[in-house]
């Protein structure tokens, strides 16, 4: 066994560099997306043809090309180049989002939103992201990018509120654009140029394994989630803002509801991902996740519009809601094949993206015709599908996935260093890479011989 932790291998200067930059344009990008989450139903009104149904799509029209882009644009980044898809993709968001500043009609504003979502950049950033750092400390290089996401959604909550206030919806717009201009600029003063171009399976989706992720039941069960999750959450903003201002909140102070239970939600999960990663309870917590997001949904339709009851149901909210955030690709982690990380993530997010576009026309759907009460209702409903089919997932093994390199190795000789590798105790799963000279493995860190493992790979 191995009861000595191995040193930490810190970051180089341009590994810094690499990761602060691509997480910063991750993060403007995704703060532009959220912006008009909390403040779009509240204002769109205003704009020529808008019903509940079409603003629904104007919110979550940018999943749909989101979703069937963004897998084959990191596999374009592979053939010409990351920063080069990256650029393109900013430039059509920065369009896209000024085509929706400059709209008077809904239409226009769910054509500009298709648009944003065509600018689908996530693989080709995290691809470029595993370019420009060693396979040590990649997973803390890559942690970066997922940490933008949060930040952006919270900031998002409580800055949108005044920038609608002053400048209307057009102004979300136009900061949107700002914003994606701004990661244009990132990317090219901050984000060093790569030596290599390889594919990373760790980080990006490789076409070779698709249908092995596919045809994996667990890795659809959480795909469905994810799914859920967003389709969820893009229905209830339509309903929840308008809800606030029953509740007597005027829409220029949203911000001071949003800050203190988005802080609530966050601090309340922390104990739970403890819970469910440190003592291996990680199925029970997961459960109580979608069932605490349904319960709260339930809740709303009942109360949601008296203010106090509100910002509680709202706290509970979000507090499974980062739960599960949390949760998903840390099981994603531990399911999928040594290997697979990067393809069985390109999936997931594009499920999530297609739960975001269905989610906003559903919403928008029974909001029309049943009302706000029945747009709650319909997402506990969501809940309860997705908790009957999480509850038939057998509980994820308590793995982590490990890069190892293994230096030139015949075609002939991978098999039998996979074997090898198995042999190892504490090594779950392994699986060579001949390309990228390293060997990908799903290790229980608990029983992990070490020695013997460098002494394989030696």
């Amino acid at each position: 066994m191995n009861p000595a932790k191995p040193a930490v291998i810190p970051l180089t200067p341009d590994e810094r560099r690499a990761s602060l930059g691509l997480a910063g344009i991750y993060g403007l990008r995704m703060l532009g997306l959220f912006l008009i989450l909390p403040v779009f139903v509240l204002h769109a009104d205003g704009y020529t043809g808008a019903t509940p149904l079409l603003i629904g799509l104007a919110i979550g029209a940018y999943g749909l090309t989101q979703a069937i882009l963004q897998i084959p644009f990191g596999m374009l980044s592979d053939r010409i180049g990351r920063k080069p898809v990256i650029y393109g993709g900013l430039a059509v968001f920065v369009l896209g989002s000024v085509m929706a500043a400059l709209a008077t009609s809904i239409e226009g504003v769910i054509l500009g939103r298709v648009i944003q979502g065509a600018g689908a950049v996530s693989a080709a950033v995290t691809a470029l992201a595993a370019d420009l750092t060693r396979d040590e400390v990649r997973t803390r290089a890559m942690a970066g990018v997922g940490a933008s996401i949060g930040i952006a959604f919270g900031l998002a909550f409580i800055i949108a509120p005044v920038i609608a206030q002053f400048w209307g919806l057009a102004g979300i717009f136009w900061v949107t654009a700002l914003l994606a201009f701004a990661g244009i600029l990132v990317l090219w003063l901050v984000v060093p140029n790569p030596k290599r171009r390889s594919v990373h399976r760790d980080a990006e989706p490789v076409a070779s394994q698709l249908m092995v992720v596919l045809r994996d039941g667990q890795l659809l069960r959480l795909n469905f989630g994810i799914f859920s999750l967003h389709l969820m959450m893009t229905g209830m903003f339509l309903v929840i803002p308008p809800s606030l201002v029953k509740a007597g909140v005027i829409n220029a102070d949203h911000w001071e509801v949003y800050l203190p239970v988005l802080l609530l939600g966050l601090l309340a999960m922390v104990p739970f991902v403890i819970i469910a990663e440190g003592r291996g309870r990680i199925k029970q917590v997961f459960l109580g996740g979608i069932a605490t997001v349904g319960l709260a949904a339930l809740g709303f339709s009942v109360w949601a519009t008296e203010l106090v009851p509100l910002m509680i149901l709202l706290a509970v909210f979000f507090t499974g809601v980062n739960l599960l955030e949390a949760l998903l690709p840390s099981m994603i982690s531990k399911i999928a094949r040594a290997g697979a990380k990067g393809t069985a993530m390109g999936v997931y997010s594009t499920s999530q993206f297609i739960g975001a576009f269905l989610g906003g026309m559903t919403g928008g759907l029974v909001n029309q015709y049943l009302g706000a009460p029945a747009v709650f209702v319909f997402a506990a409903l969501c809940a309860l599908a997705w908790l009957l089919v999480a509850a038939t997932m057998g509980a994820p093994q308590r793995v982590s996935n490990q890069m190892i390199a293994v230096g030139p190795i015949g075609a002939d000789g991978i098999l039998d260093l996979e074997r090898r590798l198995l042999a190892v105790p504490g090594v779950r799963d392994a699986v060579v890479a001949l390309e990228e000279g390293v060997a990908y493995l799903k290790v229980d860190s608990r029983e992990l011989d070490s020695a013997r493992l460098q002494a394989v790979v030696g």
